[in-house]
């Protein structure tokens, strides 16, 4: 079997018969029948390299690759793949073999969470990006309400001069930044899910890979809109505070 990327390259299809070798002199070349096409599995650690790959039975395989001068190669194997049954039980049954095999090196598939694993230095780039977005955008919402509330002075103190309490008019203010907070999370939410699908088509294009690169959970949508609505919130408030800490000759400007 051959990879999709190898097959369309040399423009294989199943049923063909395909040379494969050692080496580019054609060392123990041997002929092959293409039985079908399969996608690599995605593998994030692979996905800028082409994966010419081919899958053959096993004594094919020995065959081919076996060390004339080495009597053992055809018995020895360099790497061999475990699924544990229990992924929990990962950490004790790399210690058991490390210990009946000496040299042996045992190595989890799993995230180790350490500090040196390439997903876990990710995902602290994410969040340093996540909070230096959230701080600036926050400050930009801030200026942009304190700007809308200056906008609104003479109508603050036009309500005040009718006799409308200032609790009242920040009870307005607090639901009208609750709307405003709710629908702009929603609205960042629907760009966000849109533009996945776009990302994810370029970047699967341009590496010719199933890997998705960005997926919008649930609990992302869930995550940004418990931030994104408080901090609107309380940016409306602080802008409308200090108009409504003013007196009412001055909103009115007489």
């Amino acid at each position: 079997m051959l990879s999709r990327q190898l097959a369309e390259q040399e423009h294989i299809r199943a049923g063909d018969v395909v040379t494969l070798a050692l080496d580019a002199h054609g060392t123990r070349a041997t002929r092959f029948r293409v039985a079908g096409i399969y996608e690599p599995t995605p593998d994030p650690k692979k996905f800028p390299a082409k994966r010419f790959e081919a899958r053959l039975h096993l004594p094919d395989l020995i065959t081919l690759t076996a060390d004339r001068d080495d009597p053992l190669s055809t018995e020895s194997v360099s790497a061999i793949n475990l699924a544990l049954a229990d992924p929990a039980d990962a950490a004790r049954v790399m210690r058991v073999l490390e210990t009946r095999a000496p040299g042996l090196i045992v190595e989890s598939t799993m995230p180790s969470g350490r500090g040196d694993d390439p997903f876990v230095v990710l995902d602290r780039f994410h969040w340093a990006i996540a909070i230096v977005t959230v701080a600036g955008s926050t400050a930009f919402l801030l200026a942009l309400m304190v700007i809308r509330a200056d906008e609104r002075r003479e109508i603050i103190g036009i309500l005040r001069l009718m006799g409308i309490p200032p609790r009242s008019i920040l009870v307005e203010v607090l639901l009208e930044g609750l709307l405003i907070a709710t629908v702009g999370a929603v609205f960042g939410t629907l760009i966000a899910v849109s533009a996945q699908n776009l990302v994810n088509a370029f970047f699967q294009w341009r590496y010719d890979t199933t890997l998705v690169f960005v997926r919008v959970t649930g609990s992302i949508v869930l995550r940004c809109i418990a931030f994104a609505v408080p901090l609107g919130i309380v940016a409306g408030l602080v802008a409308s505070w200090t108009l409504l800490r003013r007196d009412v000759v001055s909103l009115i400007g007489r």
